[in-house]
């Protein structure tokens, strides 16, 4: 019965394939009928003919990647406007500092010739800028090493660290970053002023070491770090402290430099504070004596004012240009772990 069958389907498949062979071919793609490109043979790959790609697909594809082209040119002509945008004052300051007195209100402006070096040798003779940078370095590294360890020692009990008050510590650290600095003066003053800390450079470094902003950043971040690490280190007998030097700090060098670059950074451009705890010449840092230079030579010789602002940025600029040569490679480092 089953070779009846079998012998029975037999002139029926042969029907159906003489059928399919007469019947018109329609293209299994969607392709367009009137694209040249059908008619062409298409290689096979593995045995398999590969499909046709249409002219639109192949439209479409030479326009993406034109606007893979486009796009990074567009984002790079962006950066350099926003470059010179942000270096055009830096440049119009450095210009500034160097013109000749009689070329400092020509219209139109032209650039200066000859460039006048001795400005800055004029203006660092003008005031006692030798006095002032040397208060400004002294406070500046003193605050930055003072408020980087006790806010690193802060941080770390904080996250890792178990003891009764803890959470009213962080409660009462997150109170003193919504107060305002400017409410902290005048009792600050007169605390100060009791101690008998004017015009001294105590006054100018204790009262700026706490920073409660950055203790609640080194916490954050030490709560990022694997335990792990710091356990193995304790069951090789290291207490808190060793687990925090040889641990800790050396996995948290990025963020301690950072922190270290903008309190650098901050401390050195300060102004509100030492102007009222300074009253002497002697004891005034860099931007007071700025302001100073200021009123003697405001409608005179803005060259030499520039000059001075001039000195005074090129510190900050050089300690970033030497920090970002391993502080941001470490960023990297740690983005990949």
């Amino acid at each position: 019965m089953n070779l009846n069958t079998h012998a029975a389907a037999q002139p029926r498949r042969l029907d159906q394939a003489l059928r399919r062979q007469l019947e018109p071919h329609v293209p299994s793609d969607q392709s367009d009928p009137a694209d040249p490109s059908d008619a062409l043979p298409r290689p096979a790959i593995d045995g398999k003919v590969a499909p046709r790609v249409s002219s639109n697909a192949a439209k479409v594809s030479h326009l993406s990647a034109f606007s893979s082209r486009l796009f990074p040119m567009f984002r790079l002509f962006l950066l350099a406007a926003g470059a010179l945008v942000a270096l055009g004052p830096f440049l119009w300051m450095l210009l500034t500092a160097l013109s000749p007195a009689e070329q400092m209100y020509a219209y139109p402006p032209r650039w200066p010739w000859p460039l006048q070096w001795s400005n800055f040798i004029e203006v660092w003779r003008a005031a006692p800028f030798g006095r002032f940078f040397l208060n400004t370095a002294v406070v500046t590294s003193a605050v930055v090493v003072l408020r980087v360890s006790v806010s690193t020692l802060c941080a770390f009990a904080l996250a890792r660290l178990r003891f009764r008050g803890s959470e009213w510590l962080l409660f009462l650290l997150l109170l003193g970053v919504l107060v305002p600095g400017e409410l902290r003066l005048a009792p600050s003053f007169v605390l100060l002023r009791a101690l008998g800390w004017l015009d001294t450079y105590a006054g100018l470094i204790v009262p700026r070491i706490e920073n409660p902003l950055l203790v609640l950043l080194l916490r954050q971040f030490f709560l990022t770090l694997p335990r792990d690490l710091e356990d193995a280190a304790r069951l090789d007998g290291c207490g808190a402290l060793r687990v925090l030097w040889h641990v800790v700090v050396p996995l948290s060098k990025p963020v301690l430099a950072l922190a270290a670059l903008m309190t650098f950074q901050a401390l050195w451009n300060d102004f509100t504070w030492p102007l009222l705890m300074t009253s002497s010449t002697e004891m005034k840092p860099l931007q007071v004596g700025l302001a100073l230079l200021s009123d003697q030579h405001r409608h005179t010789q803005l060259n030499l004012l520039m000059a001075a602002t001039v000195m005074s940025v090129a510190p900050v600029l050089l300690v970033f240009y030497a920090a970002q040569r391993w502080f941001l490679p470490n960023l990297a480092w740690s983005g990949l772990r």
